[in-house]
């Protein structure tokens, strides 16, 4: 018979761990939160927005995984590099498919 306690073994790795890769109380934060998320996420990366859009003039962040702070920063310097020209190319193309 199999342990039941073997499931329900948490992953106690600081790895999991939530950081905050973005961070703005700008009049736009939760838009930019939400594109910042968007990028992570059409790229493999788990992240979170954290804010209350109740309360507008509260900081929205971006959370990720310690594990994946490295990978997420990355992409988003490649991102802000490539600029909006990149960005309306990529809806283009994913638009005609």
């Amino acid at each position: 018979m199999e342990d039941p306690e073997a499931e329900s073994e948490v992953n106690s790795s600081h790895d999991l761990d939530m950081v905050t890769i973005f961070e703005s109380a700008n009049h736009d934060s939760e838009m930019e939160a939400m594109e910042v998320n968007g990028v992570l996420r059409a790229n493999g990366i788990e992240s979170m927005v954290v804010g209350a859009s109740v309360i507008p003039s509260l900081a929205f962040r971006v959370e990720v995984p310690r594990a994946d702070i490295e990978e997420a920063q990355r992409i988003l310097t490649d991102a802000r590099a490539a600029g909006t020209e990149a960005a309306e190319e990529a809806e283009a193309e994913s638009e005609q498919q």
